[in-house]
């Protein structure tokens, strides 16, 4: 197992507003217990598991069932729809949809568009449609909507435009501009920045945070996957939040304490309550 040192403890409790704990143990070995355990040494005290198929969504709702710093989020993913045969699909959908009304499943995503990965007109269209699903869902159940965008900034607008924005919106790992930011915010949106906002070509991301709301900043691991520098290209976990956590604070130049609890209160706010 490859995985970074643990960084030195944040000063106040901060949340991990996106994670898949069990991507991270296929990829690392990392168990999610003793994911859980590390990240609450470094305090990172609550995490949100999110998952994106139906084996994802089984799991984090056992999660979530399971550890009481953790809540869930159960979708079928953009990218994991538009690959399902027409027969397929209904019925992953009809089962999220009974997940969804767990006590502990507390957001519908992640779910939205992804025009990196499926490029074909009918791809989008499967995507769009699910995306309008899902929305649904999280107007029906009072549930956050955590949105997937890749390189579909404008599309995922005039879907959640033409659905209806429900009242607790996430933008997971925000990956906009400052002008995209203003459009998400102006939807009552929270952004949620995860590592890639430490990559020194990402300027147009840490435009996007200084003009963000410090009442409207989330931060996530999206682990395993969007490793924070230094450690870029290794393993993620939910405990090296700290790295991001910091750098956040540096880019706001506001204080590590205060940027830290309203990373905290913002998750809580974002996810319908505190937790554990």
């Amino acid at each position: 197992m490859n995985l970074p040192p643990l960084p030195e403890p944040l000063p106040h409790p901060v949340i991990d507003s996106h994670c898949h704990l069990d991507s991270a143990f296929e990829v690392s070995g990392l168990d999610p217990a003793e994911a859980i355990e590390q990240a609450a040494q470094v305090g990172v005290t609550r995490i949100v598991q999110i998952g994106c198929d139906l084996a994802g969504a089984r799991f984090a709702v056992e999660a979530a069932e399971r550890w009481d710093s953790v809540i869930a989020g159960v979708a079928i993913h953009p990218n994991d729809a538009a690959r399902m045969r027409p027969d397929e699909l209904p019925l992953a959908l009809a089962e999220i949809e009974q997940m969804a009304r767990r006590p502990r499943v507390r957001a519908i995503g992640e779910t939205g568009l992804d025009h990196y990965r499926t490029r074909d007109e009918a791809g989008h269209q499967t995507q769009r449609d699910a995306f309008a699903w899902h929305i649904a869902l999280a107007q029906a159940t009072g549930k956050t909507l955590v949105i997937h965008d890749r390189d579909a900034h404008a599309d995922v607008l005039d879907v959640l435009d033409a659905e209806g924005v429900p009242e607790r919106v996430v933008m997971h790992c925000f990956s906009g501009d400052a002008d995209f930011a203003r459009a998400c915010l102006d939807r009552g949106a929270w952004l949620s920045y995860a590592g890639p906002i430490t990559f020194k070509p990402n300027e147009q991301l840490r435009a996007a945070l200084r003009i963000t709301p410090l009442d409207r900043i989330l931060t996530e691991t999206d682990a395993p996957y969007l490793t924070p520098v230094p450690y870029r290209g290794r393993a993620n976990a939910s405990y090296l939040i700290p790295h991001t956590a910091r750098f956040m604070a540096e880019v706001l130049d506001r204080d590590l304490v205060e940027v830290c609890g309203a990373l905290e209160q913002n998750a809580y706010a974002a996810f319908g309550g505190p937790w554990g």
